[in-house]
């Protein structure tokens, strides 16, 4: 049986201790040999972490959004990989948590959960779709009381090292593209052969290559709700705000850095203030309007799953316009601060091995804009907003 979940307090205190000195001090190696990072994940597990999503009614902590992006966020300063893995599996997990429909198997998934802090990943591209994630080719094969899939996937979130895989399909061998449903995947239920490499310029250890998946499990694992439902209300909202905490993260790491180099400037020159201070009181109206900003939707997105009426906000065309605002706002955001960040520091930012060292956070900034194209957000949104009547 599981203990007391731990409230967000705890978590909070807990993830920034891991943060400090488990993340920060395998962050390095980590993204030099673009590895997974194994130490904060097992610490996240040993912190209870990972079920902070369940409801309390199942044995979890029920943290809202906002607490979950301060975790996100807490973990980015110190290594954005370990944070995206957390952030991108607290995603997954929502998908069950918010959608499946008093089905008994994932009811006892989720008390499950709490008990062994199973790891969560997403494998919802493919090869053939461009990026869509609304449109799939594989199909879901009914045979009696299982099911059979296969997905050839361009990219598998840190499949490798996970326990759990969501995955999207088309419902049937008839249906539509984007007629898609979401089945969950136990260790056991797949196997995976890994297809290309990951051996990017940033995010190094999320280690997301593309991998063909071949699956076979009871037709009860999945999710009852269609998954166009699912990614209005949950998917994208979860995962628009909790990457832009995480990218929130990224630059007040950075903006943190600068802060410390500025103090000192000051401390060896008493009575006077550096140049750069002035920089830096600039830098400072960034990283909080960045905070602020995805700080505020989380807020309403919580008061709207409180007040039960996702389907009506959630799938509003105001309510994806924000999304899709908040999303492109903060990943345009992060490169720009780290990049300020590091004309104050100078040289010493520059230099990897130095303790103002920007180069990784620059690095991991820059996959913001490409992780869902921001080429791709601006073009829907401009179709939206010949239709949307802000009241």
């Amino acid at each position: 049986m599981s203990q007391t979940a731990p409230s967000y307090a705890t978590l909070y205190d807990a993830v920034r201790r891991i943060a400090q000195e488990v993340a920060a001090k395998h962050a390095d190696d980590v993204d030099s040999r673009a590895r997974f990072p194994a130490e904060s994940v097992e610490a996240l597990r040993e912190a209870k972490a990972f079920s902070a999503l369940v409801p309390k009614e199942l044995g979890g902590s029920g943290l809202t959004m906002r607490e979950l992006g301060m975790l996100v966020s807490a973990l980015a300063q110190h290594c954005a990989s370990s944070a995206m893995v957390l952030g991108m599996h607290y995603t997954q997990l929502c998908c069950v948590v918010r959608h499946h429909g008093g089905v008994a198997f994932f009811e006892r998934f989720l008390r499950d959960m709490v008990d062994q802090q199973w790891l969560m990943a997403s494998m919802t591209s493919e090869v053939g779709t461009f990026g869509d994630t609304r449109s799939s080719i594989c199909a879901v094969q009914t045979e009696g009381e299982r099911f059979t899939l296969v997905k050839d996937a361009t990219t598998g979130s840190y499949c490798a090292h996970a326990d759990v895989i969501v995955v999207t399909a088309r419902r049937n061998a008839e249906a539509g593209a984007s007629d898609q449903v979401l089945v969950l995947l136990r260790e056991g239920d797949y196997k995976l052969e890994q297809t290309t490499s990951w051996d990017t310029m940033g995010m190094r250890g999320t280690c997301s290559p593309g991998f063909k998946l071949e699956s076979s499990a009871p037709i009860e694992q999945v999710l009852p709700v269609p998954f166009g439902d699912i990614s209005a209300e949950s998917m994208v909202p979860y995962s628009h705000i909790l990457w832009s905490s995480l990218w929130s993260g990224i630059a007040a790491g950075a903006h943190n850095k600068a802060a410390t180099y500025v103090r000192g400037v000051a401390r060896k020159n008493p009575g006077t203030t550096p140049p750069t201070a002035v920089a830096l009181a600039d830098l400072t109206v960034q990283v909080q309007t960045m905070r602020h900003h995805w700080q505020g939707l989380a807020d309403e997105f919580d008061a709207i799953a409180a007040a039960g009426t996702d389907e009506k906000d959630l799938t509003s065309i105001g309510w994806a316009l924000k999304m899709n605002s908040l999303k492109t706002a903060c990943s345009d955001a992060a490169p720009r601060i780290v990049h300020g960040a590091l004309q104050i520091v100078g040289i010493l930012g520059y230099k990897n091995d130095s303790p103002f060292a920007m180069g990784r956070a620059y690095r991991d900034a820059l996959s913001a804009s490409l992780m869902i194209s921001n080429d791709r957000i601006a073009a829907k949104s401009a179709a939206l907003l010949l239709v949307f009547k802000d009241e």
